[in-house]
């Protein structure tokens, strides 16, 4: 058999168990190269460049 609450959780306990469920939103950066919102430590999709360098060849579709 499966172990059953004996009493019913009041909403304070409840709600102070699901105070750290939230979601946090994530952190963003400025590409310093081409401007374009870009999560930190990552390359940039848009430009190719991470940390003055560039890292990928974009080919542009223009």
């Amino acid at each position: 058999m499966t172990p059953l609450p004996k009493h019913r959780s009041t909403s304070g306990r409840r709600d102070r168990r699901r105070a750290h469920d939230a979601l946090k939103a994530r952190n963003s950066v400025t590409c310093p190269n081409c401007g374009e919102v870009i999560l930190p430590h990552r390359v940039c999709p848009k430009c190719g460049q991470y940390q003055g360098r560039e890292v990928l060849e974009i080919s542009s579709k223009a």
